[in-house]
């Protein structure tokens, strides 16, 4: 199998995070025998100071065209305050894609790494599915008598019906090809009384053309509580735009924080992304001491999503060992360099599994 990947290292720690990333997915993927061929494009500040491109005219009908997938690292720079460039390239390839999906595993690696008391591995493992074209996100409303003691601020909470049904339709048969045999939908359709009704009425379309998935629902805030309180009782989570930003990152809080937080805009019908959680840490660049693990894990969600689910096994199982025998940067408690976090998992994976190698290439 040859895949052709797009490499998109951002900014700030995302170029460093961003490579180790790839040379786990390669070496992965050699071992599994597969082809890659990653190309590397130079989206971010420096080019956009530099000729002031952000997203190149036609880079999107160059995507879809060249490649099966994009990996892409964290994006912002504080040399352009109003993070202009990152906008345009994220916003621009989520919308411009139609990257409605966004995955969101919480899963944890280790016990240690969980705040909750008396929680293992076996009670944190659940997804998030976020629709990520909708809802507030979309930029719609308006300001009256801005800078004034009068001002009014509107913000417009966009839900359609065919926005709802693909992304409720789209957690059903991501659960099922999971094998996971919950999912809860979660609103605030007791005080959303217009766009959460039309959750809650498509929820209990879809519902029954799933008998073999147990369905239920639980407002936000009481989510919001369960996760905190009991979170081996969730499997697959579906939810809107802005409480699926907000409720993820309470996941990643609860297996060890944002750097180690995966995640994934799917397009099923077409190309898709997979990015890290967390953002680019200027202060820390070229320091070579942020945390890979993310951007790693994030390559082990790209290679599942290509078909190489065995692949993307070895990249989570040497996550997990690297964890376990504290082969890992300060943030985790190890003494790792970022580099040597990705060459101790690269060298973990051709060590433990079979080869069945063919070249990798770059360029």
């Amino acid at each position: 199998m040859k895949k052709r990947i797009a490499v998109v290292a951002g900014d700030g720690i995302g170029i460093e995070v961003t490579r180790e990333a790839v040379k786990v997915l390669q070496a992965a993927a050699q071992v599994g025998g597969h082809e890659l061929a990653c190309t590397e494009f130079d989206w971010g500040a420096e080019r956009y100071l530099r000729e002031r491109v952000s997203l190149p005219p036609g880079a999107l009908e160059m995507l879809r065209r060249d490649f099966d997938v994009i990996l892409l690292g964290a994006l912002g720079d504080p040399r352009i305050p109003d993070m202009s460039h990152a906008k345009d390239i994220l916003f621009g390839m989520r919308f411009g894609l139609d990257l409605y999906a966004n995955l969101r595993p919480v899963k944890l690696l280790h016990p240690k790494l969980t705040p909750l008391r008396d929680r293992g591995v076996e009670d944190l493992d659940f997804v998030i599915v976020r629709e990520n074209t909708e809802g507030l996100y979309v930029a719609m409303g308006g300001n009256f008598k801005k800078g004034t003691r009068d001002e009014v601020a509107l913000q417009e909470d966009v839900n359609t019906y065919k926005g709802v049904e693909r992304i409720i339709r789209f957690a059903f048969d991501y659960a099922r090809a999971h094998g996971r045999k919950r999912l809860l939908m979660s609103d605030k359709s007791n005080a959303l009384g217009y766009g959460h009704d039309l959750w809650q009425r498509v929820f209990a379309e879809l519902a029954p053309q799933y008998p073999d998935i147990e369905s239920r629902h639980l407002y936000i805030d009481n989510l919001a509580f369960q996760m905190v309180k009991n979170p081996a009782q969730f499997e697959v989570i579906v939810t809107c735009n802005m409480f699926g930003d907000i409720v993820s990152d309470l996941g990643a809080s609860l297996v060890g924080g944002l750097g180690l937080a995966p995640s994934g805009n799917v397009n099923p019908d077409g190309l898709s992304m997979f990015e890290p959680v967390h953002g680019s840490a200027p202060k820390y660049a070229g320091q070579n001491v942020a945390n890979p693990l993310g951007a790693i894990l994030t390559a082990g969600m790209l290679l599942d999503h290509l078909g190489l689910s065995q692949e993307a096994a070895w990249v989570e199982e040497a996550a997990k060992a690297s964890i376990a025998e504290g082969k890992t940067t300060r943030d985790l408690g190890g003494s790792l360099k970022t580099s040597e976090v990705g060459d101790w998992l690269a060298n973990f994976i051709a060590a433990r599994y079979p080869a069945r190698s063919v070249p990798t290439n770059r360029r």
